[in-house]
């Protein structure tokens, strides 16, 4: 299937997650994106962070994939204009390709990203141990979770929240969305990629792997103060985001994402995740500094992040 950005919808998207990634190309370094509103009111920050990998791989070879990223969320991304990619090639060198990445909106940046890329070589190896976790098989989505706590909200917040997208997550140790009660700043949930039995190249799987990176991580550092983003008692946004590719990717099976969050004070909470393959294996690291600014009580519904 292929669909130019332009005419891409928020179903399309859900039915092929590679595609919603994909870039319309412009001129060298130049690259365009589409736009999905998710019913938050603002590009989702993992839809940039994708897009902007997706960018930086198309100017290196194939043989090189990319091993870290390192970003900032500048702005508010608007649903309702596409978003520019502008590459610089800062260097090609023999081990290492380095790209830094700018998203513009309305002349504007609301988001940079510095990528480095790295052909596969031997080396020493170890990793973190997978967790002892129920299987996704064993829990329910988070959308049935949320569909049976949110009964609260005005219909239109439930539509919003409820609407089809391009990734599932199953929480181990879910909390109410509304009335959270004080938890250790812990978050394990499998997730996987709509639909189940999907394929994609190495680039794309990375590029679909830092969408997913940034689902829901920074809820992590307010599980201590028992808030959530739809509580709406506080105010929550990416700030930078962090990521480390360990292996390669495989996007027909569940991912297992395990959050912690070490720190939080002067309206910033950090959180670090480390998300496995299915089979056990270690393939990626991250780390992310989020907005979670108090803010008065006020009526029920989706809070802006």
């Amino acid at each position: 299937m292929s669909i130019a950005p332009h005419q891409m919808t928020a179903q399309d998207a859900v039915g092929w997650l590679p595609e919603l990634l994909r870039l319309e190309y412009l001129e060298d370094n130049l690259y365009r994106g589409v736009a999905v509103d998710y019913g938050g009111g603002h590009l989702f920050g993992g839809h940039v962070l994708g897009q902007a990998l997706a960018a930086a791989a198309a100017t290196v070879p194939a043989d090189r994939s990319s091993h870290s990223l390192h970003a900032y969320f500048l702005r508010p991304g608007n649903v309702n204009r596409p978003v520019l990619y502008e590459v610089d090639r800062i260097r090609d060198g023999k081990s290492f390709i380095t790209r830094c990445v700018n998203a513009i909106q309305g002349g504007e940046a609301i988001f940079t990203m510095s990528a480095s890329f790295q052909r596969q070589e031997h080396g020493y190896h170890h990793a973190a141990s997978f967790p002892h976790v129920p299987a996704p098989e064993e829990l329910v989505s988070e959308a049935q979770h949320y569909r049976e706590a949110l009964c609260e909200l005005p219909e239109e917040v439930r539509m919003q929240l409820f609407r089809a997208r391009p990734v599932e997550v199953r929480p181990v140790d879910p909390v109410h969305p509304l009335h959270p009660e004080a938890a250790p700043p812990l978050q394990t949930f499998w997730f996987r990629f709509e639909p189940a039995a999907t394929t994609a190249s190495p680039a794309e799987a990375q590029a679909m792997l830092a969408y997913a990176s940034d689902l829901g991580a920074l809820g992590t550092a307010v599980r201590p103060h028992a808030v959530t983003y739809l509580s709406g008692q506080v105010q929550m946004a990416s700030l930078d985001h962090a990521l480390w590719f360990h292996a390669p990717i495989a996007v027909d099976d569940w991912f297992l994402y395990v959050v912690d969050s070490p720190w939080a004070g002067n309206a910033r909470g950090l959180v670090r995740g480390q998300i496995f393959a299915r089979s056990g294996q270690l393939i990626a690291s991250v780390a992310q500094e989020g907005l979670i600014r108090p803010r008065p009580t006020r009526a029920s519904g989706a809070a802006s992040g």
